[in-house]
């Protein structure tokens, strides 16, 4: 393959970015001959820019199980902090005006008129307390699961989980009996999709299962035992939030440029075609 290089009236060769620069150092890729200014210092000899930009652009970045950047969301955790502000701001809101609760809560009867509910119930909670726990919960898991999933996937998983949590809780709901009007509020929902999450994450580590498994079981009890606990959401958002990180990790083993993009718009898609089958055939 020939090749041309840069030389002036002289003779001598010149950078090819600054032709007024006399240099005998070539890039070790091209053979260009290559000035102080654009020379980068490679494992051997130098390289030219534009040979150390198309390097780069080639170099495969280290990534998570999930596919997300090693260094994505190390040590921010911008999503969570979000989610946790929002849902404080909500609280907030509440305690000044009550009934904009009534507004954003999820109830069956009213979500194919208001479809908004279906996700803004998870950043609206029922007391204090309930938030506390609950924000608790989000930030000791999303230490662990944001970084893994990089800030994306990690927003998708909430907001999948939310939505799968009001999907179930419409169908396993009647319209004969009082369930059909009972309103849901509360991110359990989609923190029950990061337990999921963290199983998936921990099976195909081959880490150990004990202690997330106790941690579902435990927390599912809970809500078939006590009164007035949504455990059809926490249900929903554990299915749903399962399958969305298996679907990322199987994108990321088999390199998917959008794997995990299209795994999320095909489990949304599901997700509103379960809703609408259900308004449809009552």
């Amino acid at each position: 393959m020939s090749e041309q290089h840069s030389a002036g009236e002289d003779g001598r060769p010149r950078c090819p970015r600054h032709p007024d620069v006399v240099t005998y150092i070539s890039c070790q890729r091209c053979g260009r001959p290559t000035c102080p200014a654009c020379q980068v210092q490679a494992a051997v000899g130098v390289h030219c820019i534009d040979c150390a930009r198309a390097a780069r652009s080639r170099r495969r970045l280290p990534r998570t199980r999930a596919g997300a950047p090693l260094t994505s969301s190390l040590g921010t955790l911008a999503v969570t902090k979000t989610i946790v502000g929002i849902c404080v701001v909500m609280q907030l809101a509440l305690m000044i005006v009550p009934a904009v609760s009534a507004q954003l809560m999820f109830v069956p009867a009213l979500g194919v008129i208001q479809p908004w509910r279906f996700l803004s119930a998870a950043f609206v909670h029922g007391s204090l307390l309930h938030l506390g726990l609950n924000m608790l919960a989000l930030w000791i898991v999303g230490q662990g699961l944001e970084p893994v999933l990089g800030r994306w996937r990690f927003t998708a998983l909430f907001l999948l989980s939310a939505l799968g949590g009001s999907v179930m809780v419409l169908w396993l709901a009647s319209p004969t009996s009082v369930s059909w009007i009972t309103g849901t509020v509360g991110a359990s929902g989609a923190l029950f999709g990061m337990f999921g999450a963290v199983f998936v994450l921990n099976k195909k580590a081959n880490a150990d299962m004990r202690a997330i498994t106790i941690l579902i079981v435990v927390n599912l009890a809970y809500g078939f035992l006590v009164a007035n606990v949504a455990w059809q959401a926490h249900l929903g958002g554990l299915i749903v939030g399962a399958l969305a990180v298996w679907g990322f990790i199987v994108s990321a083993q088999r390199r998917w440029k959008a794997g995990a993009a299209s795994w999320t718009a095909l489990l949304t898609v599901l997700l509103i075609a379960a809703a609408i089958a259900k308004y449809v055939l009552i």
